[in-house]
Order: C-alpha cells, then structure tokens, then sequence
C-alpha cells in the first residue's frame, strides 16, 4: 500500500496544505513531506494523529477498496423452496445491509413464514396475483400493483388464497428472512 500517495490524496481531498495538516497533526511540515513521498514511514501514533486530523481513523484508511457490486442476475439469487412459498434473496448477502429485498412467490393456498415483531420496517410490492396481508388478525387483501408499509410492531404473514400464483417484492429493515 503506498500509505505516502494516500494521505497526500486524503489531504487534497479536504482542501488542506501541508502546513496546515502540520498544525492539525501536531507533526512537522518535513516530516509530513517526507511521508507524502514515502521517504520515511510513521509510527502507528503519528499515523493516528494524521488521520485523526483527517477526519478517518486506521481501519478506513486500510480497508481495501472492494469494487461493489450493483447489478444483480437471476444468476445471483439464493432460492429456497418450501412447501408454502419460495423465498427469492434478489441481492446476494443482503443480511450486511440495511434492508433485504426478497422476492417471495406463494402458490395457491401458500402461506408465509409468521414474522415476529420486530424494530424494524417492511414494503411489499404484490407484482403479480391477489395476498392477503394478516397483521395480528386484521387482514387486507392487495393485488397486482399494490403495496403495503408497515413497522414491524405486529406478528403478520401473507396469504394466498386465490388459484394463482402470487409474487410479491417484500422488502424488509433489518433484514429478517
């Protein structure tokens, strides 16, 4: 890693001169200098200190850049088949996010999984077929086109009781499924 070039980088970035990263870091003009062209190398106080007055702290300044993936294939998913319905993971690993789209197909008379209450929110998009939506015994049918939005506060599920398949976009913060 050229720790030099990416200070130099960070400091360009914020707009700052050597001196004044200098004055923030409480280090010399010279030695920053020498740094910046990997002439001598910090000890891990120093090296906190300018990162500090960076405004970042070790573990960013060391992660690696990791090229993110945004575009997703079928390819991708993770399906898992169930007797009641089929769970769909549409974004691989989404549980280090903060929300998981899931994409969640019920067959006639499928029903899924009772989500707990939870913290957290929950949209779902019925793309294609008729749901019912079952929040602590209350229900409301959605159809193609229609969506629900709810805090997770309730024990709920969804229902499918029509002859065809229903697929619903469900989208859910935490992630739960």
């Amino acid at each position: 890693m050229d720790i030099g070039g990416k200070i130099r980088q960070l400091r360009t970035q914020k707009g700052l001169t050597l001196e004044e990263l200098a004055s923030r870091s409480e280090l010399t003009k010279g030695f920053l200098s020498q740094l910046e062209r990997n002439l001598t190398s910090p000890s891990i106080d120093s090296l906190d200190d300018i990162l500090e007055a960076l405004g970042t702290n070790l573990a960013d300044f060391f992660e690696e850049d990791k090229v993110e993936q945004y575009t997703f294939r079928e390819s991708d998913f993770y399906v898992d088949e169930r007797d009641d319905y089929t769970v769909s993971w549409i974004v691989p690993n989404a549980q280090k996010n903060q929300m998981e789209p899931i994409l969640l197909t019920l067959p006639e008379g499928g029903a899924s999984f009772e989500v707990a209450p939870h913290s957290g929110e929950e949209f779902g998009y019925v793309v294609d077929g008729t749901v019912v939506l079952d929040c602590d015994g209350k229900e409301s049918v959605l159809s193609k086109g229609e969506t629900f939005c709810l805090h997770g506060r309730t024990f709920h599920h969804l229902k499918n009781e029509k002859s065809a398949t229903a697929h619903i976009l469900w989208i859910s913060t935490p992630p739960l499924f």
